[in-house]
């Protein structure tokens, strides 16, 4: 039965690990159903193309560096599965929890240790004194008498038979292990979230920065366009200060985008959990491969791998055990001891031993165990409530995702259309402003608008990502991207 129960423990240990260790959950979810892309970055027009380009795939970074185990040189991380791969290591909310599940695995070593011999030795040496009456009639006299005396043995105790209260507590507690390891899921599917919203949150800003880098230098060539005009007499006063406005404000938006970008690196550092410098670079990967999941499969998946369902059937589990346990309470239980000691105020000592059995049983606690076996009861009811309020919870953040999921995928045919005949239209107010057939106000106006769509364009982009992100951690189910 020992080995049985000792089996049981490593094989716990072994789910836990693989639970907090394992990158990803399962296999990835295909792609089923209509075919459908979000535009790649060749589908934009080239002028957008040649400003990402001027700036580069990537921009350098420097954020707290990687506490890695071994003193290993460590790889600039570039994408986003290489993020991940930091914060699992790095972050200090998942070191907690897997002190956690250690804590619980010694708990189940701590109870296996019911059902083993217990084992005591002892030794007690001690200067003894005695004092008595001697002599007859009325010669009496008092005697004292000073000695050593050792005392030395051993005890051993082993539960025979306790009607499975024992084994019950180490199920109890092997449960409760299974709990907390799903639990240490729950944390880790957290900060992945985290780092995927961190992470598309600096692609989005590092390519809005792009857009205002990108205006600034169409309003300094609107300028020098006006001024030229102005000096021939083509143009009046109000165009060129209209072009400086102009100007001055797509400066103005240019800082703060460079600021968007230094607050979401600063972000990504946090959801990393890095505490050293170190510099890498990150590739751009707003794109993605197109998702398909219905409803009845979102939620199938939902339901059989989220951890905190999972965590709360283990709950259940560990409830049962215990309850199981107190009501052989109510039971005796048979213990075998047995002594071997060695007395006596000199060397070598006298010998003795006993080997026995008690059978012990409980008549009256007071209803100790009569309200221990309700609290249990009611435990398990509220455990039980709290998983039908958690599906519940879960169903609808898988419907949500799924809906802002199908909301993402039109806003980028949207922007996407509209981005492009922006473009169109600021290519045709410039032409018409140069032959001198358009106005500075609409080509100021085709301006505004093509930053508008272009910056939209962007945001739809970074929602699809977050919405896919979301589905993933919705159905705790990776989806398989160009990441």
């Amino acid at each position: 039965m020992v080995g049985v129960v000792l089996n049981r423990v490593e094989t716990a240990a072994r789910i836990a690990a693989r639970r907090t260790s394992s990158p990803e959950h399962g296999a990835p979810i295909a792609a089923p159903g209509p075919s459908f892309a979000p535009p790649t970055a060749e589908a934009v027009p080239r002028a957008r193309g040649r400003a990402f380009r001027r700036r580069g795939a990537a921009v350098a970074l420097v954020l707290a560096g990687v506490a890695f185990p071994a003193p290993a040189e460590v790889v600039a991380p570039r994408t986003l599965r290489e993020c991940i791969a930091i914060a699992l290591v790095n972050h200090p909310s998942l070191k907690a929890a897997a002190a956690t599940v250690d804590a619980g695995q010694q708990r189940v070593r701590q109870a296996v240790s019911g059902y083993l011999p217990q084992i005591s030795a002892n030794f007690s040496p001690n200067r003894r004194q005695t004092s008595g009456l001697a002599g007859t009639g009325t010669d009496i006299s008092a005697t004292v008498r000073t000695f050593d005396f050792y005392t030395t043995g051993f005890s051993l105790s082993q539960v025979l038979f306790d009607f499975g209260r024992v084994l019950n507590g180490i199920q109890a507690v092997i449960a409760s292990v299974d709990a907390l390891a799903y639990d240490q899921a729950t944390q880790r599917e957290t900060v992945v979230l985290n780092v995927k919203r961190s992470f598309f949150n600096l692609l989005a800003t590092r390519r809005l920065l792009v857009v205002a880098d990108e205006t600034v230098e169409q309003n300094r060539k609107q300028l020098e366009l006006a001024q030229e005009k102005l000096n021939v007499g083509l143009a009046p006063r109000f165009d060129v200060t209209q072009a400086e406005v102009q100007l001055a404000n797509g400066e103005l938006n240019q800082v703060t985008a460079r600021n968007a970008v230094a607050l979401a690196q600063v972000t990504l550092r946090n959801a990393l959990g890095v505490t050293e410098p170190v510099e890498f670079d990150i590739v751009d990967t707003l794109e993605t491969p197109p998702v398909e999941l219905n409803e009845a499969q979102a939620l199938a998946l939902a339901y059989d791998r989220r951890s905190e369902l999972l965590s709360l059937r283990a709950q259940e589990a560990t409830k049962l055990a215990e309850i199981a346990a107190l009501y052989k309470d109510y039971l005796p239980n048979v213990t075998g001891s047995a002594t071997y000691n060695w007395s006596g105020t000199d060397y070598p000592l006298q010998d003795t031993w006993n080997v026995g059995a008690s059978v012990n049983m409980s008549l009256f606690s007071g209803g100790l165990t009569t309200a221990q076996i309700g609290e249990a009861k009611a435990t398990l009811n509220s455990i039980r409530f709290s998983a039908e309020v958690t599906r519940q919870d879960i169903a609808l953040e898988v419907r949500e995702a799924l809906v802002r999921l199908q909301e993402a995928r039109e806003s980028i045919r949207v922007a996407e259309k509209g981005f492009r005949r922006a473009r169109e239209n600021l290519d045709l107010a410039g032409e018409r402003y140069a032959q001198g057939v358009g106005t500075f106000l609409e080509l100021t106006d085709a301006q505004t608008s093509y930053t508008s769509a272009d910056a939209s364009y962007v945001q739809a982009l970074y929602n699809y990502r977050i919405a896919v992100a979301a589905l993933e951690r919705a159905t705790a189910q990776p989806i398989p991207t160009a990441d």
